[in-house]
């Protein structure tokens, strides 16, 4: 909203300084430091608030040390988490941007998802909360609208590359030797025996490519898997959507078993949300993009401004998160952080990084699933299940082993971080 009364202002009256928010790294800027203020100052209020209303946690005996002192801490604390992103964007943002009315409907419809299931474990005493269909079925219901709306809205567009590349012309007309592959200034030169390079952007409209990491050309195409088809283009969206509505699903659930010690599903999401960040402002920028041979998509800029607001909200929530915690997230906050990160990686075709740039989601993930399969398979086998590790998931084996948490959330930091380092470098590493 203040983009464009600074705008009118600027337009209306000339006041110096009102066009400085025309910068989307002005904005972005702006956006980290109301969102650091809404979590660190009115955080502590909704805490109070929490306190008032008894919406503490109730924890179970899992023999892990200094867990039962965490009985009664205030839950559902991914409330500050929503409003310090959510605030700062409606102020920052250019709101009639498709992504960015994109990433508001992620954010509440996944914090209502994890509202509800936190509401029923806390006030109808619960320890269960909302059934796994239902939670599954609201995931799916947004991954749907999010893959509807990149694939069908006419705002959604991927500017393509074409290249022609420079040949010298022999005397009957025809290329020769080939003299260069770098790109002009996009002009066709006739005379002397020479035709430059031109790679320009060629169409507008949806696209179903995606970045492969590691790789030079390193696009993939999602409609060359329905390649069998005739005319596989026009029905892409039946594997595009599907695709979208697993990744959502699978991070989303990822992010909510990470919450399980205190700052380390907080501070994860804010360094992926950094990496995040550098992407969606390089996407958006067509000098930049064309540098580095990425995908140029037009708006995705402002997503800088988006990602600027989660990460400072994830680090005003550490204020209080970090061990030992005065107040937990719940799935109000874990869910949403989650479907942020995989709809963010979605939208600037980033989505196949995800298991790298999302690495500490994966392991904890696959943790949990290793130690359910090899019990249920050494349970039929031998009569007696058996365990991989001493706890799942990941986080609690350590706990296990005897590792203080915030060791083990710092460590997992730093693992983050060379994560989110290697993701980035895949910019320039093919």
């Amino acid at each position: 909203m203040l983009y464009y009364l600074f705008e009118y202002l600027d337009k209306t009256f000339n006041i110096p300084g009102a066009g400085v928010f025309q910068f989307i790294t002005f904005r972005a800027a702006m956006a980290v430091i109301v969102s650091l203020i809404i979590s660190a100052v009115f955080g502590k209020r909704i805490i109070a608030m929490l306190l008032r209303k008894q919406v503490g946690e109730t924890v179970r005996d899992l023999g892990l040390d200094g867990q039962l002192e965490k009985q009664g801490t205030p839950t559902m604390g991914g409330i500050i988490i929503l409003a310090s992103i959510i605030i700062p964007t409606l102020l920052f943002a250019k709101l009639e941007n498709v992504y960015i009315l994109m990433m508001l409907l992620v954010t509440v419809g996944l914090g209502l998802v994890g509202f509800v299931d936190d509401y029923i474990k806390v006030f109808k005493k619960n320890k269960e909360g909302l059934a796994g269909k239902f939670k599954i079925l609201g995931q799916v219901i947004i991954g749907l609208i999010v893959g509807s709306v990149l694939y069908f809205n006419e705002d959604v567009k991927i500017r393509d590359y074409e290249t022609i590349y420079t040949y010298e012309l022999q005397e009957d007309g025809k290329p020769g030797d080939l003299i260069e592959k770098q790109p002009s200034n996009g002009v066709k030169i006739d005379g002397k025996g020479l035709v430059a390079d031109m790679r320009y952007y060629s169409h507008d409209g949806p696209s179903m490519k995606t970045t492969i990491p590691f790789l030079k050309n390193n696009e993939f195409n999602y409609s060359s898997l329905l390649g069998f088809l005739e005319n596989p283009g026009s029905i892409a969206w039946i594997i595009f959507i599907p695709i979208v509505i697993i990744i959502i699903t699978a991070v989303s659930n990822g992010a909510n078993i990470t919450d399980g010690i205190d700052g380390l599903a907080t501070g994860t999401s804010a360094i992926i949300g950094g990496a995040l960040a550098v992407f969606a402002y390089i996407s958006g920028n067509v000098i930049l993009a064309q540098y580095l041979n990425v995908m140029y998509i037009p708006g995705t800029g402002e997503l800088m401004i988006f990602s600027a607001a989660f990460i400072g909200a994830c680090v005003g929530f550490l204020w209080y998160n970090a061990f030992p915690a005065q107040v937990f997230m719940g799935d109000t906050g874990s869910l949403a952080l989650g479907g942020i990160i995989a709809c963010l990686a979605i939208i600037i075709r980033k989505e196949l990084l995800i298991p790298v740039m999302c690495g500490i989601f994966l392991v904890e993930n696959l943790s949990v699933m290793i130690q359910v399969g090899y019990f249920k398979y050494t349970k039929r086998k031998f009569g007696e299940g058996r365990r991989v590790f001493k706890m799942a998931p990941l986080h609690h084996h350590y706990q296990k082993l005897g590792f203080h948490e915030s060791k083990i959330v710092s460590r997992f930091w730093v693992i983050g971080m060379i994560l989110a380092i290697v993701s980035v470098v895949t910019l320039k590493l093919r």
